[in-house]
């Protein structure tokens, strides 16, 4: 029983020293990682979600998903890669997109007020220019560039995923390199739906599934397409996207379709990222170019990857990162 009882007071002062030694972890209620952020807005305030994965005080990844109005989620295979690295990132979650408030409001939809929204993020976060990292993949690509002609001083490095710097270059591309790939029975069927404006027929996503997604958007067959995506696209907003990307994601229709910032790339200082993939939606040859034009670009290219390659080109999309990300990092960035 004295041996019982010496081994139970040994146990508390164990657990009492433990629990001393973490008085910073229950000073304040944990939620593992999750901040809601309040942003003011022109229509008021409204709340937009972020959850922290890592804990390093000299990188901090902010990732902006695409869509617009996808969510947080398709970015989960990042859990895969970075924590072994030792980099810490944060999913963030739009306004108007997954566990984000939805004003359900199309007024809201402009580039200039996601901008805005990024830039409050980045003080409730206290992201700095000593260690704020900046990730956009498709139309967070678009607000990444956007956010960093503003606000690059408040930057460490910018990566752009998978986005060209002009959208009518964009569209371009769409119409004379993918839509030649067609089938021209099947891109006569595509064209009549368009024209017709008959966008929720049906028939039109089960002609650009297999013949344009699967090729372009996520190198998979559907059935073997990813939890994470099919989660994330299945709470797409769709209000949001058709009102800036437009129906679909052959070409583009919405409000972004003039926006075009090639000619102010040479404005954008810091260490910047160009992913580029060979299948991609977007043309890699632009986005090679994008690297060369900014004061301080990279280009990684995913020769085996599409709109997707954070999945269906893991192998070079993920080492690529990681390299640019530290070699920042440890001031030995180059070209």
């Amino acid at each position: 029983m004295l041996f019982i009882a010496a081994a139970c007071n040994n146990e508390t002062k164990k657990t009492t020293a433990t629990t001393a030694g973490n008085d910073s972890l229950y000073a304040q209620v944990q939620t593992g990682g999750i901040k809601v952020i309040s942003i003011e807005t022109p229509k008021g305030k409204f709340n937009v979600w972020t959850k922290r994965i890592g804990n390093n005080p000299k990188i901090k990844l902010l990732l902006l998903n695409g869509g617009p109005g996808a969510t947080h989620e398709y970015f989960e295979c990042f859990e895969s890669f970075l924590p072994r690295e030792d980099i810490e990132f944060i999913y963030y979650d739009q306004l108007g997109c997954g566990n984000s408030d939805n004003p359900k409001d199309t007024a809201m939809w402009n580039l200039a007020r996601f901008v805005e929204e990024v830039e409050q993020v980045r003080k409730a976060l206290n992201l700095t220019k000593d260690n704020f990292y900046l990730l956009g993949h498709s139309w967070g690509g678009i607000l990444a560039l956007q956010y960093a002609l503003k606000y690059q001083d408040n930057l460490k490095g910018l990566i752009i995923s998978n986005m060209m710097s002009s959208c009518p270059d964009y569209g371009k591309y769409a119409q004379e390199v993918l839509a030649p790939q067609f089938d021209q029975k099947i891109l006569d069927t595509i064209r009549q739906i368009e024209k017709q404006g008959d966008f929720a027929n049906p028939k039109y996503m089960e002609l650009l599934m297999p013949h344009f997604y699967t090729k372009h958007i996520l190198r998979f067959p559907v059935e073997q397409w990813p939890e994470p995506v099919n989660r994330s696209f299945s709470k797409m907003n769709q209000s949001l996207y058709v009102t800036m990307q437009g129906p679909s994601e052959f070409g583009i229709g919405g409000n972004l379709v003039n926006w075009d910032v090639k000619a102010e790339l040479p404005k954008i200082k810091i260490p910047t990222l160009s992913i580029g993939a060979q299948h991609d939606t977007m043309d890699p040859e632009h986005m090679k170019w994008m690297s060369t034009q900014v004061k301080n670009g990279r280009y990684l290219y995913c020769e085996n990857g599409s709109h997707m390659s954070l999945y269906d080109d893991q192998e070079n999309y993920f080492p690529g990162l990681i390299k640019f990300i530290k070699d920042v990092d440890n001031g030995m960035f180059n070209k």
